[in-house]
């Protein structure tokens, strides 16, 4: 088989001159395919047989139904030379993991319209380890015009029966998130995979909070197949609410009090690029960039839970998870100081509402789940609470932190998620309450987070699988100084209380009524198998930034000076992901052995 002459431009183009192939799309490794687990192929119906050059062998090609296979095509041999068949075995790929197809050509500087044919290109998802997912290429080179096309116009063909793949999406693109990085994030990675899956796009670049729900609001989304979030969590979590809102509004449903919302009508795709990215790496069991862009070019569907959040029979918003007490507080601390880089913002805000953390009087009412099977069929039929009203139950006094969560919420500084019990479409919630306790007691609980340990397994510490909660403060015992500047207003004045929704903050006055709503809107990506591979790397090379810790500490005493924190801790977590969160844990470790 002739090959292409080195040293010239070679792009893969769909019948006219485009740009190169992108550099991310890397060449298809052989052991990939010979190791699989291959698609029965003995009643399969051949579509086409030919003749490539696939990584300069010449091979013998078959495209069947549900596979393309292929084996170099072997010379006269002696009889029962295993070791030639076993260097030459067959290989193949499942056309399900195709998402592209173009035509290969060489440029010249003398050839401006057309190039000379190469072949075909291939642009393939590969499942990588730790549920990540990757792009790569296969090339099957053959000069011949003719040939080239009956294969293209076939590959394309096959391609467009994937009907659940979008074709136009609705981007949704927050400048703001985490270090300012998601429009890098987006024009240098997610892009380009979209452009070479033929995917139309649409981008709005918000310029405000609360930007995403206008703009759904009024936007006309018939022409789109989905929408995508290009963000953190609190970026996310916005254009899910307005998702949800719009659906409710087009169904006619009275939006100041919603009991049994509509599904959203479009998928919606999450793009990490936030700091902690708790709702993407939830759904991909991974916090990364390329791997969410393939499960929304390959229309990989995830139905998944939602609560709805409610006040006095007044309808507050949509949210996938929350936290009242010292989760709602920190988000305060930290969204009064927005002048601070998200990182040092949070690591100040968690520090100081733990030395100044005092617990909340409230009363917790919930409507647990006693039968998840029963649970199942009840809201398969419709019946959510028509038996049920018999079975709340109470509890009351002084707590730390109350969490609600419909998803695992997964993060790097929690492998295990801050809920692992939960799954993102089970029909309930997990519900973690934290009693009051001593400072170093509910630091250990917190780090326990970091480990493999049961970050439950305190005495302090209860938790529920429910349906509904209420969450009704009985007064403002939190004790803090409203003279205090860093006090949050919520909590100072006793006005309102902060709660952290998805990462942002909510304030209310009186009681919350949260529920979960089963698999209310679909996500782009696929159900997370449970693998070990979340586990914290025990080796994980120590980092040698503790000597940076102290000044660290230094500069927060002048926004409390009441912060006293020792410093001459020995030990500190080594298993942390970065730079800022190896501090806090460092930070934490110093409280801990704080008296």
């Amino acid at each position: 088989m002739p090959r292409g002459r080195r040293g010239g431009r070679v792009s893969a183009l769909e019948g006219c001159r485009e740009e190169e192939a992108p550099p991310a799309a890397d060449a298809v490794p052989s052991v990939l395919w010979a190791s699989g687990q291959q698609p029965e192929s003995a009643a399969e119906l051949i579509l086409l047989r030919g003749i490539f050059e696939i990584r300069r062998d010449s091979c013998d090609v078959v495209l069947s139904e549900r596979a393309l296979r292929w084996q170099p095509i072997q010379p006269e041999r002696p009889t029962g030379d295993s070791k030639y068949n076993f260097l030459h075995k067959e290989e193949f790929i499942e056309l399900k993991d195709i998402f592209s197809v173009k035509l290969k050509r060489r440029y010249s500087v003398k050839q401006q319209r057309s190039g000379t044919l190469l072949g075909i290109t291939l642009f393939i998802c590969l499942k990588k380890e730790q549920n990540k997912l990757k792009d790569s290429t296969l090339d099957l080179i053959n000069l011949s015009e003719d040939h080239c096309d009956v294969w293209f116009r076939q590959f394309k063909k096959i391609l467009a029966g994937f009907s659940d793949r979008p074709k136009s999406l609705k981007i949704v693109l927050n400048p703001q998130s985490h270090k300012k990085e998601a429009t890098q994030v987006y024009y240098e990675k997610v892009e380009p995979l979209l452009k070479i899956a033929g995917i139309k796009t649409d981008v709005t670049v918000t310029e405000y909070e609360g930007h995403a729900v206008s703009l759904l609001k009024e936007c006309e989304l018939q022409g789109f197949d989905g929408v995508v979030c290009v963000g953190g969590d609190g970026s996310a979590s916005e254009v899910a609410h307005a998702l949800l809102l719009s659906a409710q509004k087009n169904a006619g449903v009275e939006t100041d009090s919603i009991l049994t919302p509509v599904r959203a009508q479009l998928p919606l795709g999450v793009i990490p690029a936030g700091s902690t990215n708790v709702l993407a790496h939830s759904l991909h069991g991974i916090s990364h960039v390329v791997t969410a862009t393939l499960h929304i070019i390959m229309g990989h569907i995830q139905p998944v839970d939602v609560c709805t959040f409610s006040t006095t029979g007044k309808f507050l918003r949509f949210g996938f998870s929350a936290m009242f007490g010292f989760g709602g507080r920190a988000l305060a601390l930290a969204e009064k100081h927005r002048w601070m880089s998200p990182n040092q913002r949070m690591d100040f805000a968690v520090i100081k509402a733990l030395a100044k953390l005092k617990p909340e009087e409230c009363e917790i009412s919930f409507l647990p789940v006693n039968d998840p099977q029963d649970l199942g069929e009840r809201r398969a039929q419709g019946s959510l609470k028509s038996d049920c009203n018999d079975q709340w139950q109470m509890i009351q006094g002084q707590f730390l932190n109350v969490s609600i969560m419909a998803i695992p919420c997964l993060c790097s500084v929690a492998p295990r998620g801050l809920a692992p019990n939960t799954r993102l479409n089970n029909g309930s919630m997990a519900l973690i309450i934290s009693r009051n306790a001593s400072r170093p007691e509910f630091i250990k609980h917190l780090k326990r987070y970091a480990s493999v340990k049961n970050q439950f397994n305190f005495p302090f510490v209860e938790t529920y699988t429910v349906e509904e909660v209420k969450v009704h403060p009985r007064s403002n015992s939190s004790g803090h100084n409203p003279e205090e500047e860093d006090v949050p207003h919520e909590t100072a004045t006793g006005s309102s209380f902060p709660w952290n929704v998805d990462g942002d903050l909510m304030e209310v006055a009186s009681e919350v009524h949260v529920r979960v709503h089963p698999r209310l809107i679909n996500l782009y990506g696929k159900s997370v198998e449970e693998t070990n591979d979340s586990k914290p790397d025990a080796n994980r090379p120590q980092s040698s930034c503790k000597k940076d810790c102290p000044d660290f500490l230094m500069r927060f005493r002048k926004f409390g000076p009441n912060l006293h924190i020792k410093t001459d801790v020995p030990s500190y977590q080594d298993r942390c992901r970065d730079k800022s969160e190896e501090i806090i844990f460092w930070c934490l470790s110093a409280f801990s052995s704080y008296a």
